[in-house]
């Protein structure tokens, strides 16, 4: 049989354990501090220049001052014809 003691292996293994574990927790640290020392991809509060200037809603016809027409608007008694078929 060996001789062996458990009990110093186990203390061994915690020992090793608890400094893998603050390697992994030093780790962490570091990179959380390099990712929030990083310069941010897209301004905060600046505009996207991908969407500037787009207004939501009806978009005016794009063909419209090319050609001279002025867009339709429609009357109320239209708008009051849709509501009354949408219920």
């Amino acid at each position: 049989m060996a001789n062996t003691r458990p009990s110093v292996n186990k203390r061994r293994k915690e020992a090793n354990r608890r400094e893998k574990k603050a390697a992994k927790a030093e780790k962490r640290a570091a990179r959380a501090a390099e990712k929030s020392a990083r310069s941010p991809v897209a301004p905060s509060g600046d505009e996207d220049p991908d969407i500037a200037g787009i207004v939501p809603g009806p978009q005016p016809l794009p063909w419209a001052e090319f050609a001279d027409i002025e867009p339709e608007e429609e009357s109320e008694e239209q708008e009051e014809g849709q509501e009354e078929n949408a219920s």
